[in-house]
């Protein structure tokens, strides 16, 4: 009884009402900060722009976290695939043009998704070992590609030579309108104005074409009939066998999904943020999509609230450091709000800890002018530790995630 209580209090909370509510408090309260500190970053264009660069990498990589653990299958190798798809993606955007890169970079991470495949659901090694090995191997295998390819091309085992860019647009008539607006610091509106206007200025139509894989994922995992087959083998595998469906191929399918998609997420990186591969370069992004699936409680909006939380931290943070130092009394009142919502509710240990977190921000943010970039870079792995230990019993992850699998056994 309790777990269906809670069932259905997270999906009163994520109901598409209830999230605009939050989404329309949110914002003006960061309007509010903002007239108040006086920093106009937040919701300048630029930052907005920079947020959606930052953010799709993670996307990519949460939505192919999702499509593994829908399955049953835990993908730790994302990393992994996301480096194969920022060496294919470099390479093969140098030598035949950007948008055959971004396709190499899904093919790249499909290749590993599917070795992942059949080393968990054929061989039967187990899934979190398996993940690991794969980001040793595709960090090795970049490696070794990039001394074989690049030297010889102009540049070295770290560097690939320069990628042709992929083009922008911006809405004409509208974007200057807003930018404009957004100038003019009044209340709300000039926000909002400054977001949008980010949207819909320079953005790169590699941008939206994966933007799109948004959509496609809830399409497919939630109103067709794979979908349906695929979130059965991730609940019940032994009782979908039993009723016809092909619990391997289905696995090796999400597995290979899950990593064209993270291959796309490192494409991206190469070809549209960097122009080039760096070693390196991914920056732990396949972790961090991992802990964007768990974010966002398994669900295609929570994995893109997730992923848009961590880049705007990683946007504000690259433009200007004072923008996060602002952003912490958002977090205050939040915390604040949210002790005053369990001190209703007589829950005096819930209220307690969000009091106190919120005195200790605001202790922090008198004392200390400007966060130092290690904690910002550190802010996501917070975030789902807090997660974790907050929500824990409000998540609901497939029952059989992780769970090793072999046909004709009743899990």
């Amino acid at each position: 009884m309790s777990t269906l209580k809670e069932n259905r209090l997270w999906r009163i909370i994520t109901s598409p009402s209830r999230m605009m509510l939050t989404v329309a408090g949110v914002v003006i309260l960061v309007s509010v900060v903002r007239q108040f500190t006086g920093i106009s970053d937040i919701t300048s264009p630029g930052a907005a722009g920079a947020t959606i660069r930052f953010t799709i990498p993670l996307l990519m990589a949460g939505l192919g976290g999702l499509w593994a653990e829908r399955s049953g299958v835990i993908n730790i190798g994302l990393e992994g695939m996301m480096i194969l798809g920022t060496w294919f993606g470099a390479w093969f955007g140098y030598l035949y043009g950007p948008w055959v890169g971004i396709f190499a970079g899904a093919v790249g991470g499909a290749l590993a998704g599917l070795l992942h495949a059949i080393l968990t659901v054929r061989v039967g090694i187990d899934q979190a070992v398996s993940g690991l090995a794969i980001n040793l191997l595709g960090a090795g295998t970049a490696r070794f590609l990039s001394g074989v390819f690049f030297i010889g091309a102009g540049g070295d085992v770290n560097v690939s030579p320069q990628v042709k860019s992929i083009s922008s647009f911006t809405v004409p008539g509208l974007s200057p309108f807003l930018t404009s607006l957004g100038q003019k610091h009044i209340l709300v509106i000039s926000d909002v104005a400054g977001v949008v206007a980010g949207f819909i200025t320079s953005i790169n139509w590699a941008s939206l074409v994966m933007i799109l894989a948004l959509p496609l994922t809830s399409w497919i995992l939630w109103k067709t009939r794979f979908g349906l087959r695929m979130r059965f083998c991730g609940e019940n595998p032994s009782a979908a066998e039993s009723l016809g469906v092909n619990v391997y191929r289905t696995r090796y399918i999400a597995l290979a999904v899950s990593g064209a998609l993270a291959g796309l997420g490192g494409a991206y990186i190469s070809v549209v943020v960097t122009g080039n591969y760096l070693e390196g370069q991914t920056a732990g992004r396949g972790y961090i999509g991992l802990a964007a699936v768990i974010f966002g409680n398994w669900q295609p909006a929570g994995v893109l609230a997730g992923a848009a939380l961590f880049g705007l931290t990683d946007a504000l943070r690259v433009r200007q450091s004072t923008s996060v130092h602002a952003l912490l009394l958002v977090v205050i009142v939040l915390a604040a709000v949210y002790s005053l919502t369990k001190l209703r509710k007589k829950d005096w240990k819930g209220f307690g800890i969000n009091l106190g977190i919120a005195v200790f921000v605001l202790a922090y943010y008198m004392i200390n002018k400007v966060v130092p970039d290690e904690f910002v870079t550190f802010f996501p792995n917070l975030t789902t530790i807090l997660v974790l230990a907050f929500l824990s019993q409000k998540l609901r992850p497939p029952a059989m995630a992780g769970a090793p699998y072999r046909k004709g056994e009743e899990s």
